[in-house]
């Protein structure tokens, strides 16, 4: 596993704070993302449910939609954090929504709400078998 940059933690700190806003009154499960767009601009998001749980939103999906509604259709990085054992890895549908907008090769870091441990992976090793046309 690679050591992260600083560039990578303050990623992650933007993801942790971005989770302070999560609304989910019934998981109790805060998590928040920040995706880093290639011309360097940072869009936070965090979940959002709805008592259909078919209607919530996750994190990722948040922050890449909140970037994509702002005209950037192409990332770099992002980071996910969430849990306080374990790591909040994205779901499948997130993981596709990603590989709609980032490269195989792009960055993703997930990390838990709090504490210094950071998984860094890729889309590709997340993703292996995207959906494509």
């Amino acid at each position: 596993m690679e050591r992260t940059s600083e560039w990578e933690r303050e990623l992650v700190g933007m993801a942790r704070t971005a989770a302070k806003e999560a609304y989910c009154p019934y998981s109790h499960y805060p998590v928040g993302a920040a995706v880093l767009a290639e011309d360097g601009t940072v869009f936070t998001g965090c979940n959002v449910e709805n008592v259909s749980y078919g209607l919530s939103n996750c994190a990722e999906r948040t922050a890449i939609f909140k970037a994509v509604s702002e005209g950037r259709r192409a990332f770099s990085a992002i980071a996910i954090a969430g849990g306080t054992k374990s790591p909040a890895f994205p779901c499948g549908a997130c993981r596709q929504v990603l590989a709609e907008f980032c490269r195989p090769e792009t960055v993703v870091l997930i990390a838990t709400l709090r504490g210094r441990k950071i998984i860094r992976t890729t889309l590709r090793e997340l993703l292996p078998f995207g959906f494509t046309l």
